[in-house]
Parts: C-alpha cells; structure tokens; sequence
C-alpha cells in the first residue's frame, strides 16, 4: 500500500504543494506534487525512511541521482531537477511525466499497433545510447522504467541501480539486480552489467510488446533468469505467427548468450527490428519482384529470412540479370521464372541501387540484406559488395553474415566465381552451418561445369 501521509509532519518541504503518492520501489517512494516556487507539477522520490541511517542505501541512492542529472536534458530521459534531502531524507525532484508507463499500457490488454512499439523502442534506444555514450549503464530496463509523456512518447526513468564510469559501484560482482525477466545471462549469472546487457534487455521488452509475452516467461523468478542464461532462443515468429519470420535472425542477435555477439548499439538493434517488420517476404509478382516461396520453418536459425531467395530448393527457379553502373539513374533488370518447365521473361525498370561508400560495413550489410530479402538482388549487390569489402578481416558475425548474404545474392544473379569462397569464410568465422552447407551443394550443382563440353550446368552471365 503507498504510505499514509500524516498531515501534522509533511513529507517534502513545504514547496511542495498537494503531494500524493503515485509510487513505490524497493528503497522508496514517489510522490506527485506541485513546486509552488516554479509553479509544475513534479515527481519526488524520497529513500525509504528504514533505509535513513544506512550509509551505503543513501550512497547508492545519492549516485544514483548523480547519475541521472548527468543524462538530464537528454532527449528521452526522465529530467532531474534537484537533488536534496527532507527531514533525514535524501530526496530526487523530477519531471512528472503523466502517460504512466509502458508496462502499464501494455497490460491494458488492447494491442499495441506495431508502428507505436517501434517508436518506443526507437526513443528508448536513444536515451541508452547516450547514457553508453558517457559511461552509465543503466541495469534495469523494462517496460515499468519506460515512462510516456503527455504526447506518449518514451522516457527512460530510475537509473538507481547504474553504473557510472567513475563513481564506486555499491553493487559488487556476484550481485544480481535487475527484474529476473528481463535480465542478460551475464547478469542472471552474478557478472557485472554492461552496455550489451540493456541492450539485451530492450530486446526482451521488445519482444513482449510484440508478442504479448516474455522469451522465457515463467511464473518461478529463478527459472527465468536460469532461462536466459541456457535456455535456446524461442521463435517469435512460433510465438505469434502473424509477426514476419525475419524477426527471429533479429533476435537471435539481440538476445545472443554472449554479448559480444548482440547489436553494437541499442539504435542498430532498433533499426534492424524496424527493417524485419516493414520488409515482409513478398508472394505475389509486381514489377519489381519475384514471386518466392518460403520453405517451411524447422529450426531457429539467423540465417532463414535470407534462405528465401533459394528459389530453386523451393521449387521456382530465378535468375536476375541487372546491367550494373556507378552513376546511372536507372537499372534495367531482366527477370526469368521457371514454372513447371515454361520460361517467363519479364524487363522491370528500378532505381540505382543505394551508394554504400557513406555506410560502415555493418550498415552496409543491414541495407543489402534488406534488399535481398526484399527480392531486389540488383540492388543489394553493390551494398553486399561494400559490406564484405569493409568488414573483411575483423572476424565479427556481421562480417560472416555480410559473406554469406553477399554469396547468395551472387548465386541469385547467376555470378558463380566467388560465391564457393565467400561460403568457406563465412564458415571459417562461424562455423559449420545447415543454410551454408545448402547454399553450397545448391552452387556446386549449378556453377561447376560438369565433364566433357555443354554437359556443365552453365554460369549464367551473360546479358539480354
């Protein structure tokens, strides 16, 4: 129950009009009330009285507050306007913020429009990344610390249990924080938070506004965090058919078990989460795609959104032939489909596929893949071609990814000569993998000539 306020000894100082409380955490409690000096409303959080005479609970409540006014005036971060104290209690004056919070739409039962979960998240990663930017990690995101404006748009609130670049930690190694369904597996594990673990965690919230409930959802807290830490990544696409199978590559990397393996950054993550979601996998013919049929789903792999395009393990067989320039306007691209032996060409006119020199390789490799996902083979080429250029030699995932998504996009326009090598690097950083081993029977099939003349399968280089 919120605490009952005696009249005869006030909970804030006397500038406070009308407080009442709206909240409480485990070290305090979170009042509304008026600041009759500068005439606003404010939220004030006050430590606990039990908790008064505790050095350490004060220290840590005090870094806190030092922590979040270093963020204030970032966008999409609860503003601190004053940090002071009240009859042996050190209080936090803030902005009030009147939209509740996202948890709390979230359990309104009503569906989330997918186009207002990813403006949540976008503003979210925002405020993350910048307090990354400066050293503070913020241990403890979930939708309850994701509080709505007047306009509903998202700020990150209670940075209490962050950790500062420079500021002693009260909370040692070994020491879990942090709500158990969202947690990282380094941190379910008693290691120290870093910026990959809210990173981690965003992805979590994600996934349940998406889909309606957590990846490891549990009703016992230890069987949940245990879960994050050795339980296999659940498929969103299983968990609410409706959402696009592209999502589960997005968040295989986001809720990767080491954190190395996650997005770089919360806005990468966001971005790769809003690409999944408006490029779903086309099934009919318009003038700028092929028809493709998806094979059905077995396992959870980061790499099925892109083995769509392996027209002919499908059944429909595609080459696409672009006549490819660095400054032309316009690309002409030849389109043929096989179907039950009859050949359709098809001539479509697209744009030039977007220039990647601007891109790092990592950006480069989003912006391919979205592209061959979306069937524009053409234009994904130039992208991929930039990507593995760029990413060659770091060793990452994203370098493996841009390798592999570049060879099947080479198969795809019918250009065989590097597609064997870019599988055997993908596979030298990755390791051994079902889709690449696919795609590699499928190339040796049809870009190694077999023995004697005109008895290969042929390498389909040509123009018409």
């Amino acid at each position: 129950m919120p605490p009952r306020i005696d009249p005869a000894h006030p909970v804030l100082p006397a500038r406070y009009l009308d407080p009442h409380p709206i909240g409480s955490g485990g070290m305090g409690e979170i009042f509304r009330a008026t600041d009759r000096d500068l005439g606003r409303d404010v939220a004030i959080k006050l430590l606990a009285s039990r908790f008064a005479n505790d050095e350490a609970l004060r220290g840590r409540f005090e870094r806190e507050a030092l922590a979040a006014a270093r963020l204030s005036g970032t966008p999409n971060v609860v503003t601190i306007f004053d940090v002071g104290e009240h009859d042996g209690r050190p209080m936090i004056v803030m902005e009030y913020l009147p939209g509740g919070s996202v948890e709390e739409r979230a359990r309104a039962g009503s569906p989330i429009p997918q186009r207002q979960v990813v403006a949540w998240l976008e503003q979210a990663a925002g405020a993350l990344d910048a307090a990354h930017s400066v050293g503070i990690v913020h241990r403890d995101v979930k939708p309850g610390n994701l509080l709505l404006d007047a306009r509903g748009a998202v700020h990150v609130a209670d940075f209490g249990i962050a950790s500062a670049a420079g500021i002693n930690s009260f909370t040692q190694t070994g020491t879990i924080l942090g709500t158990a369904g969202y947690l990282s597996p380094e941190q379910a594990r008693g290691e120290r938070a870093t910026a990959a673990s809210d990173r981690y965690a965003l992805a979590v919230v994600a996934w349940e506004l998406l889909a309606g409930r957590r990846p490891f959802e549990s009703n016992v807290v230890t069987v949940e965090a245990a879960a994050h830490i050795d339980a296999p990544i659940p498929s969103i696409h299983a968990a609410r058919p409706a959402l696009p199978l592209a999502l589960d590559a997005v968040f295989d990397r986001a809720l990767a078990k080491r954190p190395g393996a996650r997005y770089p950054s919360a806005a990468a993550f966001v971005a790769a989460l809003q690409s999944a979601l408006l490029g779903a996998v086309p099934t009919t013919v318009t003038p700028t795609t092929v028809t493709r049929i998806l094979p059905p789903r077995t396992r959870r792999r980061w790499w099925l959104p892109v083995v769509a395009a392996l027209l002919l393990a499908a059944g429909t067989a595609a080459a696409v032939l672009a006549t490819l320039g660095g400054t032309r306007q316009s690309a002409r691209t030849v389109v043929r489909t096989v179907t039950r032996g009859e050949t359709v060409r098809q001539t479509v006119t697209s744009q030039a596929p977007q220039q990647a020199s601007g891109l790092s390789g990592a950006a480069a490799n989003n912006a391919g893949y979205a592209k061959l996902r979306a069937g524009d083979y053409a234009g994904a080429l130039p992208l991929l071609e930039q990507a593995v250029a760029k990413l060659s030699g770091s060793g990452s995932l994203d370098e493996a990814y841009a390798d592999y998504n570049l060879a099947l996009t080479e198969f795809a326009l019918g250009q065989c000569t590097d597609v064997l090598a870019l599988l055997d690097r993908s596979q030298q950083i990755q390791g051994k993998r079902a889709p690449i081993d696919d795609l590699r029977r499928q190339a040796e099939q049809r870009c190694t000539p077999a023995p004697g003349p005109g008895k290969g399968h042929g390498k389909q280089h040509g123009h018409d």
